[in-house]
């Protein structure tokens, strides 16, 4: 079977999703589509000159939205990162361009007949998932985002480096917002198998400073760089491959819940067909708090998109 994937938006971190499926040869057909006419057709030739070098040979599509039809995976990057230069670490400082941008590129979506499954890294990535949903009208289990799959590695980094282990070694989960709001469900950590309330104790860690550590990750890789790409890429391409392979794996990524009525990062069965699964974690009083708090902003910042839109 014919492994199809789109990339739409091909700045730093599109362009490194492309490069990491090109490299490792995860689907014989790639669409990559950006209004920069000069770019994405630059780089579909770096590609192929890449290509005589590579163990894999991967057929390059530009600029063509019916190629999306029979497309499996839609990767949604697009975006303008020169907005998330703000004194506030703030990823909504994306949405005055990215809310007005979407819809147009979801209705061409739509009007090419796609049927597949869409993973969105665009920010801020749990409103712009439920404008995707929305405006596409494909079933909510097949339209996802990467959420907090990105920020729950970079808890299992931060503990991982204040223990010395490998970060796989640490299990556990970022839940809501992929952005401000989130927060470390502590109760899910366990390190070695280890609870990592335990571990704490036993070594004096301070969980609040690991968890500002993760929420702000993003942030102090922006400031040295201007952009983040390999951790957000590696995050989608992971996803991506999830559901083309349908290996039904737990991950923390934006999917829509009902009892919360929004998208949210809480963990999900990923395969195939999308979300195949909800999980159900047993969260202590404080974090559902937390999470619903999240989730009341998720809702209250979709509203205000709808409204600017209807306005505009």
């Amino acid at each position: 079977m014919t492994r199809k994937v789109a990339v739409i938006g091909m700045g730093n971190v599109g362009a490194t999703v492309a490069h990491y499926i090109v490299a490792n040869g995860f689907a014989d057909d790639l669409v990559l589509i950006d209004k920069n006419e000069a770019k994405v057709n630059a780089d579909a030739l770096d590609f192929k000159d890449a290509m005589a070098n590579l163990l894999h040979h991967t057929n390059i599509f530009v600029n063509d939205y019916q190629q999306l039809k029979d497309t499996d995976v839609i990767v949604s990057a697009l975006g303008d990162i020169k907005l998330e230069d703000n004194p506030n670490a703030d990823r909504f400082a994306e949405l005055p361009f990215t809310r007005k941008a979407v819809p147009e590129v979801a209705k061409k979506i739509k009007e090419s007949g796609f049927n597949g499954k869409i993973v969105v890294i665009t920010n801020p990535v749990d409103v712009i998932t439920s404008i995707y949903q929305s405006v596409t009208g494909l079933p909510k289990e097949h339209v996802l985002g990467t959420g907090t799959l990105l920020d729950s590695a970079r808890m299992k980094r931060a503990v991982a480096d204040r223990l010395h282990v490998d970060p796989r070694s640490v299990e556990g989960y970022n839940l809501g917002e992929h952005g401000n709001s989130q927060f470390t469900a502590w109760s899910t950590v366990r390190v070695l198998e280890q609870p990592i309330t335990k571990l704490a104790k036993e070594r004096g860690l301070d969980l609040e400073e690991l968890d500002h550590e993760a929420r702000m990750g993003g942030w102090k890789v922006f400031q040295g760089k201007k952009y983040t790409n390999y951790g957000v890429a590696t995050a989608a391409v992971r996803l991506v491959n999830t559901i083309l392979s349908g290996s039904r794996t737990v991950m923390a990524v934006s999917n829509f819940r009902e009892e919360y009525d929004s998208y949210l990062s809480y963990p999900a069965v990923v395969g195939r067909d999308g979300i195949e699964e909800q999980v159900q974690l047993d969260l202590t009083p404080e974090e559902l708090d937390k999470l619903q708090t999240s989730a009341n902003f998720i809702k209250e910042k979709y509203q205000e998109s709808l409204e600017a839109n209807k306005q505009a």
